[in-house]
């Protein structure tokens, strides 16, 4: 039985400076010696004793200097290679990979205590809550064509008895994925419906590519800020995600071209049109030079375009400029129908899909057939143009009196949104420990508000302190009141 020496002296080790981890490990300790290696390597990573690029001691070097065999030394660093945490270069070593660590890692010493905001996610999607939501990603029913909803449904649910059998076909409803394919080959880009494949939403297409595409350890970039759900489901697969700053002028793309070089990203993630949260969209000349510089470094681009029907035409297309060659499009329906109805799009290349329908087969069979014909239903019924238009109008009025409110009450919009759902605003106040954009949030849950802070959508620590409003809710008295009366009190 090997003995774990309960501590090492530096000089006992092999050189290599202040910053090798000599841990005090011992077996008498609740846990085995991997699951304390792993434990102290994230405590040291999550402290800034190890950065980004730090080279670890070699296995013999780690195992002699705290009296442990090679194996377990072996399967610590797989495991936190695995957590994305380490990664691993061929003839070279083990590095630092992240420096960001998942609280489930660190001891509790280190974990930061959790408040109201912490639960409040599953309300943000769930719609069960009664607090008013400030926050959240779908709006009022009645803002959306509820007859023509529920006629829809009311259809599908007529669905033959012969197709009761069975699961439906692997790639979704056929008669969808032709339509789909005739509208988008009018309106962006030649596509074939076997070019399609139908998801369950927009996340689990993330999901489906994340698991195609990628591998634990791998960089993903995305966009800082950006979707909230995404970074933790990059996260998930041991992926390592790196953000590129996104503001009113659109990406970093300076930026992009630095970490590209450096890092050699697997794929990035990129809302093109109505960015989640900034509501801002890429320039032409900006979607050219991303494609450029996935080209010249070789990494796949997601682009997640839920919100097109909710943008003005003519805005930039990366698929349509690409040919779906390198670039993998998302799109949904729950911005323009409801949330309700889980369907989701993967448009790809034709050598791509398969191995995406694999994936897809494995990890949960075939969607949902009747969700898929009651979007088919609803998206060829005669008033759906209209109802889109009207959205969009609806949408117009609310960012604009939503932008008028929050700016009468002292918060500054982030950036001036081209369409779409919701405004980020706040103040430039710098957050502190007492005062952050969490602390706001659990004393607007107290006030029966739900908010989405920075904090949901960053990876860098935020410079100030804002919320992504959901038009729809923003010039409701009771956040108003919340707003102004949190103004005057001293931070």
């Amino acid at each position: 039985m090997e003995q774990a020496s309960p501590a090492i002296d530096q000089t006992d080790c092999p050189p290599g400076g202040a910053g090798w981890p000599v841990l005090a490990i011992e077996r008498s300790r609740k846990g085995g010696l991997v699951d304390q290696i792993v434990s102290a390597i994230s405590a040291m990573v999550g402290r800034r004793e190890l950065r980004i690029g730090t080279k670890m001691p070699s296995v013999r070097q780690f195992a002699k200097c705290n009296g442990i065999s090679t194996f377990t030394v072996v399967e610590s660093y797989d495991r936190l290679v695995t957590l994305g945490l380490l990664s691993s270069r061929r003839g070279s070593g083990y590095f630092v990979a992240r420096q960001d660590v998942p609280a489930t890692l660190l001891p509790l010493a280190l974990q930061a205590t959790p408040t109201a905001i912490d639960a409040l996610t599953p309300d943000l999607y769930s719609g069960v809550s009664d607090a008013l939501p400030v926050g959240a990603g779908w709006l009022p029913p009645e803002w959306y064509g509820e007859d023509t909803i529920l006629d829809a449904v009311r259809q599908a649910m007529r669905i033959p008895a012969n197709r009761l059998r069975g699961y439906g076909h692997p790639l979704g409803f056929p008669t969808l994925r032709q339509h789909m394919a005739a509208t988008l080959s009018e309106e962006l880009f030649p596509v074939e419906p076997e070019q399609i494949l139908l998801t369950h939403g927009a996340t689990h297409a993330f999901d489906l590519i994340l698991r195609t595409l990628t591998k634990p350890g791998d960089t993903v970039l995305v966009e800082d800020p950006g979707y909230s759900n995404l970074l933790s489901l990059i996260r998930h697969h041991g992926c390592i995600p790196v953000g590129l700053p996104r503001g009113e002028q659109g990406l970093d793309l300076d930026t992009l071209a630095q970490q590209a070089a450096q890092l050699q990203p697997k794929l990035m993630f990129v809302n093109t049109v109505l960015q989640n949260p900034l509501g801002t969209s890429l320039s032409a000349a900006q979607a050219h030079r991303l494609l450029a510089l996935a080209e010249q470094f070789d990494f796949w681009l997601v682009e997640d375009d839920i919100y097109r029907e909710l943008a003005p035409r003519g805005e930039a297309s990366l698929a349509a400029m690409d040919g779906l060659r390198r670039v993998i499009r998302v799109g949904s329906f729950s911005k323009t129908l409801s949330p309700v109805l889980r369907v989701g799009s993967i448009c790809a290349s034709a050598s791509l899909i398969p191995e995406l329908l694999r994936v897809k087969m494995l990890a949960g069979l075939t969607t949902s057939e009747i969700n898929e014909r009651a979007v088919y239903h609803a998206i060829t019924a005669r008033p759906y143009k209209r109802m889109v238009e009207k959205l969009i109008s609806q949408l117009e009025d609310g960012r604009e009196r939503a932008i008028d409110s929050l700016r009468g009450i002292g918060l500054t919009p982030l950036a001036r949104p081209r369409g779409g759902m919701f405004v980020s605003a706040g103040w430039s106040t710098p957050p502190s420990a007492d005062w952050n954009g969490k602390t706001i949030a659990d004393l607007a849950l107290k006030s029966g508000i739900l908010l989405s802070p920075c904090d949901f959508f960053m990876l860098r620590a935020p410079e100030s302190i804002w919320f992504r409003f959901n038009v729809a809710y923003t010039d409701h008295p009771q956040l108003l009141t919340f707003l102004r009366d949190l103004c005057r009190q001293p931070n």
